[in-house]
């Protein structure tokens, strides 16, 4: 285990642009034995072989991390996650340029791995594929899952460009093998023009609930989140967050860019609310691609929020618990 702040241990701090590059300057390790007692673990999934558009999502963790900021309290919520959880940089899976199914294999394992220890795993993407072994891994540990999807498009398509292995199908893929409990899985953001009609009488026929954009601009982004806290319900639940959900004008390093997606704050308050609502077992943000390794891209800056206020909503919610 390295801890990255222990030279500036003195100043309580370390700046963001030196030392070894962890997320949120958390502990780091690859080595399992270090898991035990830890709540979250961060892993990235550094992989774009199955993007349909603009590559470079494989730049994505290293670009999230880079856009970190020092733990703090939450101005809003009143609390630091970082203190309430024990947080750890897990590394990345050992993913394998130009084979998409061992990368994949790599990737359920090293998130399994976080599993067995305990804790939930939070994996930095990478396209949105990855969604496979990462589900496959939690659905192996906790059974079929909730689902809450924030994104632009469905990815319940059965093939891609006549491929059906691809960031646009894993959702499909999922709900066929009973990884996702459909009744439990919800959309929101969708907006666009794909996919096609018989790609949503599919998800009707399963029950799977779609939240449109159009939807939350009446519902409104409180009654939204609502129902869908309301929908997914108990048991265990995974986040899937791709950044596409988010308008172009907050996050335009994605592959897939929809204009019309939601506010910067209206997101980060939703993923907050629902993450201390639900029982989180495991979480994803992908689809990232920053203009240029280490730069100041303003899409990573908003993952990175995202996983802090993904963990801010865990964090409330074990308080509550224990209180």
């Amino acid at each position: 285990m390295i801890d990255p702040l222990a030279r500036w241990a003195a100043h309580g701090e370390k700046p963001d642009f030196t030392g070894l590059l962890s997320f949120a300057g958390q502990p780091y390790t690859e080595d399992p034995g270090d898991l035990s007692g830890v709540d979250v673990a961060i892993v990235g999934a550094a992989t774009d072989e199955l993007v349909s558009d603009r590559p470079g999502a494989r730049m994505g963790p290293r670009a999230i991390r880079a856009a970190g900021a020092p733990p703090g309290r939450h101005l809003a919520a009143g609390i630091d996650a970082f203190a309430a959880l024990r947080v750890i940089d897990f590394g990345d899976a050992p993913v394998l340029p130009g084979d998409a199914l061992a990368t994949a294999s790599a990737i359920e394992r090293t998130v399994g791995a976080v599993l067995d220890a305990g804790a939930i795993p939070v994996i930095l993407g990478g396209d949105h594929s990855i969604a496979e072994p990462d589900m496959r891994a939690v659905a192996a540990r906790h059974g079929p899952l909730g689902v809450i999807h924030f994104d632009a498009h469905a990815d319940t398509a059965t093939q891609v460009f006549g491929v059906a292995r691809s960031h646009g199908t894993p959702m499909r893929r999922l709900v066929e093998d009973g990884t996702i409990d459909a009744p439990r899985y919800v959309q929101i953001g969708l907006r666009g023009y794909w996919p096609d009609e018989s790609v949503f009488a599919w998800q009707r026929e399963r029950g799977i609930t779609s939240l449109f954009m159009h939807d939350i601009l009446a519902l409104g982004i409180e009654e939204a989140v609502g129902r869908a806290s309301g929908i997914v319900g108990g048991g265990p639940v995974f986040m899937s967050i791709d950044i596409d959900v988010a308008d172009p004008s907050v996050a335009p390093g994605t592959g897939t860019p929809e204009p019309g997606g939601l506010g910067a704050a209206d997101l980060l308050w939703a993923v907050r609310t629902l993450a201390r609502e639900l029982e989180v077992v495991g979480a994803e943000v992908v689809e990232v691609i920053p203009s240029a390794i280490g730069s100041g891209d303003i899409t990573a800056l908003l993952a990175d929020r995202i996983v802090r206020e993904l963990l801010t909503g865990i964090a409330l919610r074990r308080e509550a618990g224990e209180q």
